[in-house]
């Protein structure tokens, strides 16, 4: 859903939700055809001893404390992705990314390439996620075939982000949450609805997640993205194009983590979304839909 490669690396293989792709939201949260993303990682050292239970038994949102204290991943990743969103051009990304985690109790402490937050689990079926990252820019060059020429630069804007989940039992099996982000008024506001769920029965973080979500956004995030003005619509030649806040987009995330053996962990994730009516219409979105897959090699001790 939701990021770049250094940040949609670490939040498929270490950290966890986030949307665009989008919205990531990357992420991604998100964008491709046929799609691979490799991730290796080295993960965790642990102030304690003994293993313990991951703060959620959710196979995208990893735990490498082992209950507690300090938990370490590096990691390498390579993406097939849009070239920007909304386009019809792909490419390879290749990226180093690297997380540090610190869990006391039921709070979870995480930096993450540009990125800080704060993860906590609370009366067993809340889960709640405080971060402060960075959305990613655009810029001519992202397009191959000439597509951006005329069109202003997006720069990296910094944004806050608050999500909450509620899981309708203590396993976790099945939840909805909400996701939004905020920025100043060159990035606007960013928001998710989704309903998750677990397969299995595993307490241990490995399994089968998948979750559907849909986003709005406010004008300003809408044309960040999709948006000509009239400036650019003379130096580009495309049509100008003024979106109004609402609707974005619905998508369908997959995550899979497996455990090949005591230190091996081999995590895959494919992500679908499918664009309004609205972003359809933009001269910027050439394509209807998004499309990434991901596969990660981690390894812990």
């Amino acid at each position: 859903m939701f990021h770049h490669v250094a940040s949609l690396v670490l939040w498929a293989a270490v950290q966890g939700f986030s949307p665009a792709a989008v919205p990531r939201e990357g992420s991604a949260w998100v964008e491709g055809a046929p799609v691979a993303t490799a991730v290796i990682a080295v993960a965790p050292m642990a102030a304690q001893a003994e293993d313990e239970a991951p703060l959620f038994p959710l196979p995208f949102t990893p735990d490498f404390t082992r209950g507690g204290g300090w938990g370490f991943a590096l990691g390498l990743g390579v993406e097939y992705e849009n070239a920007y969103t909304g386009s019809d051009e792909y490419e390879f990304e290749l990226g180093p990314a690297l997380a540090i985690q610190w869990r006391t109790g039921n709070h979870l402490f995480s930096w993450e390439g540009l990125e800080l937050s704060w993860t906590t689990r609370q009366k067993e079926q809340w889960y709640v996620q405080v971060d402060l990252g960075f959305d990613g820019e655009r810029e001519e060059s992202d397009s191959d075939d000439g597509r951006l020429d005329g069109l202003e630069e997006r720069d990296d804007e910094f944004t806050g982000t608050g999500e909450v989940r509620y899981a309708f039992d203590g396993e976790w099996r099945n939840y909805v949450g909400t996701r939004i982000s905020v920025g100043d008024s060159d990035f606007g506001a960013l928001g998710f609805i989704f309903a998750g769920h677990r397969f299995g029965s595993r307490q241990d973080g490995g399994g089968t997640e998948a979750f559907l979500y849909s986003t709005l956004a406010n004008s300003n995030n809408l044309n960040r993205e999709f948006g000509v003005n009239s400036s650019e619509a003379a130096a580009s030649g495309l049509a100008e194009t003024d979106l109004d806040g609402g609707y974005r987009s619905t998508g369908l995330r997959l995550v899979d983590r497996r455990f090949a053996g005591e230190h091996i962990q081999i995590v895959s994730g494919l992500e679908f979304q499918y664009y309004g009516s609205d972003v359809q219409e933009s001269p910027i979105a050439r394509e209807d839909f998004g499309v990434e897959v991901e596969l990660g090699v981690v390894f812990h001790f």
